[in-house]
Order: C-alpha cells, then structure tokens, then sequence
C-alpha cells in the first residue's frame, strides 16, 4: 500500500521537504502501523531537517502523533488494530498518512482524549512532566523562571506549575505572547524586548531569584538565565530554539554561586516502557482533570508543512501546532 508522506533528501529550508508518496509493507517484529489523525509539530522537527541534529539522508521528519492502529507484527500485545494510540519520540517519520513503526512507544489514549489533542500535547506534555516533576521537583510556593512561556511547551507548564501552587515566572517576545501566558496561569510574565530580564526577576523575587530556569530558547537567553538564578540553582536548558548555547567556562558556574546545569532529553527520560506508561498517565489525568487545557492554535495540511515551519522558526506560532493528512 501507498501513504502520502514528507521526505527529504537534504538538510536545509523549509523548501527541502518533499510531499511524496511511499510504499508501507506489513509491520515487522515489534512494529505496529499507524493511521495518523493529526501529526505533531515541534521544534526539534526544525533542529533535524537544519542538520543541527544529524540523520542520514533520505529522511522522514516528525516524531509525534496521533491515530488508530491498523496492523500489528509479531511479538506486540500492549496494542491492538483498532485501538486509539498516541506516541512521542522515537524514530522521525510522523509527517506521513500512515506508518509502520516500533510499537513499544505507542500509548493508548483514553477516551476523553482526541486525535488533534494528543498530537498537539503529548511531546511538550510528557516534556513539561519530567521538566517539573523529575529533573527539578518543583514544590508549592517556590518561584520559577520558564522561557518561551506562550509557546506549546510553555503554555502547558504555564498550567502545570499552577496547578501545583508554583508561580511561574514567564517570558515572552510581545505583550500578546505575554497576556497568553498569563491566562494560562504564568504568576508573571516579562516581555524580553521591553524589559530587563534580570532586574525583573531579581524585583519580583526580591532579590533571592530563582532555584531553576528552564530555558528552551538557548544561545539569546543563555547567560541571561544563569544570573537569574540563586546559589546552588539549577539551570535546565532543554532547547536551542536561537541557536545552539555556544561553549562556555565552568567557571561560569563557580562565581555564581556553585551553578548546576543539565542538557536533559525526552528519550532519556521515558527509556523504558514503564517509565513512559507512568508519565504518559501523569500527563493524561492532569489533562482530563481540566486542570491543563491543550490550544491547537495553528493547523495546516500535510502538504503544507514547509509553511508549519516557516511560521514556527519566525516565532509567529502560540500554543501547538499540528498537521492534518
């Protein structure tokens, strides 16, 4: 059989991704074949076809989305044709109609959960789980600073963190982005082109600054984040939306107060099947509980990704964005 898919032979623009067709076999040992509903979009989708983050060529892009299982091969049971499955991570290839894939990052979604949501939610969702609950455990009444707080990842956090009594300090590029954020419960927000970063954080923390930042944006806000943070903080850099943080001393960290600092990853976190399940679970009830609402607030075709990209990379998304087959 035939499905629609994006493939590139380069790395590059917007304009290297191709709307080609593919020929799917059965599903191998451990594979199971999807029939997308709706595909993910995210920035590391950005970081592959760049080259920032090899892959041999042809490639496929795209490592999140959302559909019904069609087919599965030999050895899988925790899913069955017919079920409603989401996934996040693993091999690229989400931008496609249909796919052949390893079954053991597939989840079931429960039956409050949609196709458009889950592929907008379940990366950044599971992200902003092990972001707030596992590489820092965030407690009630602490402060903390999240970059790119209107974006998808940011917009979720925004809600999580309150939900968990923190307040979260944001930041945006505008005041739009800014009153975004506040609506989705960021305590406070600071539009980085009007205001100081540091001066407004060390203000509304009087004086103490923050025990984490998490920071996604990279090379623009690097240095800026590690002077926001108090003795002994913790910087979790986690994306490199402006680029990827350029090398630095480690003396850097000494002379503000003994700094830690850690490059996490999603695959690091849900390596195993156990770990995935839970965190998948986490972020599901936190969803179907109304604490955490998912804005799908960009759609596009499948043919159309390049233009998914283009508004991602110019910073004009809020929220998520997802592709449609």
């Amino acid at each position: 059989m035939k499905a629609k898919a994006i493939r590139m032979s380069r790395t590059g623009g917007p304009e290297v991704m191709e709307y080609v067709d593919v020929e799917l076999g059965e599903p191998g040992p451990g594979q199971a074949r999807v029939r997308h509903h709706a595909i993910g979009v995210n920035f590391i989708d950005v970081y592959f076809r760049t080259g920032l983050y090899p892959q041999p060529a042809p490639a496929g892009l795209g490592q999140e989305g959302a559909g019904v299982v069609e087919a599965v091969g030999e050895g899988v049971t925790h899913v069955k044709v017919g079920d409603r499955v989401a996934y996040a991570g693993g091999p690229n290839g989400a931008y496609c109609e249909a796919r052949n894939m390893p079954a053991d990052i597939l989840v079931r979604l429960p039956d409050e959960i949609g196709f458009e949501a889950a592929a907008a939610m379940l990366l950044r969702g599971l992200t902003v789980q092990y972001l707030l609950k596992q590489t820092y455990q965030v407690q009630p009444g602490q402060t903390i600073l999240f970059h790119a707080a209107a974006g998808g990842v940011g917009l979720i956090a925004c809600q999580w963190a309150r939900a968990l009594g923190v307040n979260l300090i944001g930041t945006a590029g505008s005041n739009e982005k800014a009153e975004l954020a506040r609506a989705h419960g960021a305590a406070h927000v600071i539009n980085y082109h009007a205001e100081d970063l540091v001066q407004r954080v060390m203000d509304i923390t009087n004086g103490e600054k923050v025990p984490v930042v998490y920071d996604s944006v990279g090379k623009d806000t690097f240095i800026q984040s590690l002077y926001c943070l108090r003795p002994r903080g913790l910087m979790v850099s986690f994306g490199n939306a402006s680029g990827a943080v350029p090398p630095f001393s480690l003396r850097e960290l000494a002379t503000r107060g003994s700094l830690y600092i850690t490059r996490p990853t999603l695959a690091a976190y849900m390596a195993t099947r156990s770990q995935l399940e839970a965190m998948a679970a986490d972020l599901f009830q936190i969803v179907a509980s109304g604490k955490v609402n998912v804005d799908v607030n960009q759609t596009y075709r499948l043919a159309d990704a390049a233009q998914a990209h283009i508004a991602l990379e110019s910073r004009k998304t809020t929220g998520s964005t997802i592709l449609l087959p």
